[in-house]
């Protein structure tokens, strides 16, 4: 065991040495005043944060009608599902929320998975399966749950970032008869910027190409009932296949697909990752069925939401930290380097109660290191206040650049 031992070392050696090895953070979320928690630190001593970097955009993880649902589950149907979909998993909240989804997104049927990954990998690698000699076009920038499930689909194209040249140019080369499909996301989640979802439509349209869009950082925030980008530009019927998440904006866990009635029934019936999973907990999938159900009609909570981001980076821009807004609700702050962001990060925790994680290599490319920050609507003026001075001063004590605000 000591052979392998030592490869084990020098692996994690080489992250610390790169300044980019990972520790968990002991954070216990508090019910009822989101976005405040107990920070457990290395020595066992209990101190209060607030959170800047959790995916629960809206804080409906703590909202009454979720709560609700999942006890009154857990009253009715025990904890576990006991099965898999096939095998006894299957109940009326499962049902019920696959139909929520598909109402949300105008589409047949939804289908239900333990994440969002999941849902990702298993779902473009059975495509292939599906349509004989498939090729995939795929975004750069997607999701690692996109290009591993891509990967292991068969053939694949990378288009360059947005860039629907690049993507014109990869289907005009390919066979006309062989069948296509475009991978790509309304919202990518490290810089904040938006897909060019009516562009690629009109790709997918003329090349005979299906559509399949990644709506994870994006459903319950946008568009009138909070189906996504694609529902806020009027664009959810061109698209024939839409991944979600249940973790984020909903603040519960899972993911799903929602399509046409035959295409969700075919992945259930050749996905391996859908056939050999126990499903969701049925309080889980109860809990997820009522925030999707309050969100259809809170368009309040979610221009709450798109306000406290404003307004965090235009003070942010006002400091002269490096920001990039490409107007989404992400507000990532660039750092480019990971010892520096990690120190920015452990500082904010140690001195200041403000809990926001450090993004480096692989998840951005090296150079680019940064912190993300994930206002809510939770996020009032007071947690902004002390998020912006704490920033301020530990921005000059570590001697990094602003830019430049007199031209």
């Amino acid at each position: 065991m000591d052979y392998y031992t030592k490869y084990l070392d020098e692996a994690i050696q080489r992250l610390h040495d790169e300044g980019r090895y990972r520790t968990f953070i002991d954070v216990q979320r508090r019910r009822g005043s989101f976005p405040a928690a107990s920070w457990h630190g290395p020595d066992g001593i209990e101190r209060s944060v607030t959170v800047w970097c959790g995916n629960d955009y809206l804080g409906m993880g703590q909202h009454p009608a979720v709560l609700e649902a999942m006890h009154e589950a857990i009253d009715t149907a025990g904890a576990g599902s006991g099965g898999t979909r096939n095998i006894s998993g299957t109940t009326i909240f499962h049902k019920r929320l696959e139909a929520e989804l598909a109402d949300l997104h105008g589409k047949e049927s939804a289908l239900l998975f333990t994440s969002a990954y999941i849902a990702n990998d298993a779902t473009l690698s059975t495509l292939a399966r599906l349509f004989p000699d498939l090729v995939i076009y795929s975004d750069e920038l997607n999701h690692a749950s996109m290009i591993e499930g891509i990967r292991r689909g068969g053939a694949k194209r990378i288009f360059r970032h947005n860039d629907v040249g690049s993507l014109r140019a990869l289907l005009e080369a390919d066979d006309p008869s062989v069948p296509k499909l475009i991978a790509f996301e309304s919202v990518y989640s490290m810089d904040g910027d938006f897909g060019p979802i009516r562009a690629i439509c009109d790709l997918a349209d003329e090349f005979g190409a299906l559509t399949y869009l990644d709506e994870v950082h994006a459903v319950g925030m946008y568009g009138p009932r909070g189906g996504g980008v694609a529902e806020r530009d009027q664009l959810m019927h061109r698209i024939d296949i839409i991944n979600g998440t249940l973790g984020k904006a909903f603040g519960v866990m899972g993911g799903y697909i929602a399509a046409s009635a035959k295409m969700c029934d075919a992945i259930r019936s050749y996905a391996p990752g859908f056939i050999f999973t126990t499903s969701l907990p049925p309080a889980i999938a109860a809990g997820a069925a009522a925030s999707v159900r309050h969100l259809k009609s809170d368009s309040l909570l979610r221009k709450r939401h798109q306000t406290q981001a404003r307004i965090l980076k235009l003070r942010l821009k006002g400091m002269g930290l490096p920001i990039i807004d490409h107007g989404s609700h992400i507000v990532p702050v660039i750092v480019g380097d990971p010892v520096h962001t990690k120190q920015l990060s452990d500082m904010l925790l140690d001195q200041h109660g403000i809990y926001v994680q450090p993004i480096n290599f692989p998840t951005v490319p090296r150079g680019t290191e940064r912190l993300r920050f994930t206002p809510s609507p939770n996020h009032g003026p007071r947690e902004m206040d002390r998020l912006i001075a704490a920033l301020d001063e530990l921005w000059s004590h570590c001697a990094l650049n602003r830019q430049d605000l007199t031209g």
